[in-house]
């Protein structure tokens, strides 16, 4: 069974940093297009950051560019996001999500595989 499960959520305080990491089971996520996502409350969700199948190219988005890192360990069949200087408005839940394909896009609708999500809170 394709399982993605997504762990390393909490509550920081703003400037704070954590780490979020993404586990593939059922299937290899070395080729696939890997993305990061989050919704807040009221909002629609937003991608964070994207890293492509096969080159590894990642884009980020403007409002996490210089903070947030996105890498994966295809030994251990992983993805994380890497999240420093945490804002209030970075609060939301987070999902990693996969694609058959290995472009990687901001566009939910192009991934066909999802964790559970996992909560961010930043507050002090």
């Amino acid at each position: 069974q394709l399982q993605l499960v997504e762990s390393g959520g909490g509550l920081v305080q703003p400037g704070g940093s954590l780490r979020l990491s993404c586990a593939a089971s059922g299937f290899t996520l070395e080729n696939n297009a890997i993305g990061w996502f989050r919704q807040a409350p009221w909002k629609e969700r937003e991608g964070v950051s994207c890293i492509a199948g096969r080159d590894y190219i990642t884009n980020y988005a403007d409002s996490v560019k210089g903070r947030f890192t996105i890498s994966r360990d295809n030994a251990k069949n992983m993805v994380y996001l890497q999240m420093n200087s945490l804002k209030p408005e970075d609060t939301a839940v987070y999902y990693c999500a996969a694609d058959h394909g290995d472009i990687g896009t901001s566009d939910y609708r192009d991934y066909d595989y999802w964790g559970q999500g996992t909560q961010v809170t930043v507050s002090s």
